[in-house]
């Protein structure tokens, strides 16, 4: 049994997860699991930097993690810095903030790479579940980007591309630092637009149409889950391997598409981080199925962070 901390820093949010890992049993025991929103990609697609604010929200929510970490007594800690630190002229900046406090550096890693750990982390426990039948298709849908990964036991191709919750509402919803409210139908052809040319990218190397069962991971699935069980809050346990049909998620994504953000932010299980994204998160995952013919999704809460988790044993 080790003992490790596991952090993974995106586009949108940063989160921390400290667990024993037995490697002989499979198991992941959780001691803390938690997520802060920080939007460190803040402007990052139109500016090519990390912005200062959002810099500081991440360093803040560091220290506070470090405190945790230090009061569980992990043995090994790996922290992993995904779409938005790729992409941002300023990363070094990043990196020494995080080395300052937490004493490691962010490991900037690659697509495939991410891909890696979003796999292992949402389908080790799936070993053995007679109903779901393999391959895999994993589809992480991220802040910045979103990894596709089809495999059985062991991964067999993964992508990652430049689509995410974050990255198509700025790019797309966006105009003089206000959000679309609600969002055009001609600002939503053309983020849709965007979502498909990236599965065609995506197709180019991983067979999307040949997994049996898609696992769907990251904020705006598990949102999506949370909306379409109409939970009062947001219960990871109701949501962790749950099932939501292609007809609900488009039910579910016209609905946030066509709604104000007053309207979002009355759902009460939606992360008040996300009012603004959720529809363009919700929208890469049902062009998704729409594209594959996926029936449904099942919906994981274990994804990229139990995957680093894992990588520390």
């Amino acid at each position: 049994m080790t003992r490790v901390a596991a952090i993974d820093c995106g586009t949108n949010s940063i989160r921390l997860l400290v667990a024993d890992a037995d490697p002989a049993t499979g198991e992941l025991t959780d001691l803390d699991r938690r997520m802060t929103i920080v939007r460190l990609g803040q402007g990052v697609d139109r500016t090519g930097r990390l912005a200062p604010e959002a810099l500081e929200r991440t360093f803040a929510a560091c220290r506070e993690y470090a405190e945790v970490i230090k009061e569980h007594g992990a043995e090994r800690l790996r922290f992993v810095a995904t779409s938005a630190s790729r992409d941002a002229e300023n990363r070094e900046e990043f990196v020494r903030g995080v080395l300052d406090i937490l004493g490691v550096e962010p490991e900037v890693i690659t697509g495939d790479q991410e891909a890696e750990f979003s796999f292992t982390g949402a389908t080790k426990e799936l070993t053995g579940r007679g109903d779901l039948i393999r391959p895999y298709l994993v589809v992480d849908i991220g802040g910045g980007s979103t990894e596709f990964v089809v495999g059985d036991d062991h991964v067999r191709a993964a992508r990652s591309v430049d689509v995410g919750c974050v990255r198509m509402t700025e790019r797309h919803l966006v105009h003089g630092g206000e959000v679309s409210d609600p969002p055009t139908e001609e600002e939503i052809a053309a983020m849709r637009a965007d979502i498909e040319a990236a599965l065609d990218l995506a197709e180019q190397s991983v067979p999307l149409r040949d997994a049996h069962t898609l696992v769907g991971l990251a904020g705006s699935v598990t949102t999506v889950s949370a909306i379409a069980q109409e939970l009062p809050a947001y219960d990871s346990t109701r949501i962790h391997h749950s099932r939501v049909s292609r007809d609900r998620v488009r039910e579910i994504t016209e609905r946030l598409l066509r709604s104000t953000h007053a309207e979002r932010a009355a759902i009460p299980s939606l992360h008040p981080g996300r009012v603004d994204v959720i529809g363009a998160g919700a929208l890469v995952l049902l062009a998704l199925m729409e594209r594959t013919g996926a029936e449904e999704v099942v919906v994981s809460e274990h994804d990229i962070l139990d995957g680093i988790a894992w990588s520390l044993t």
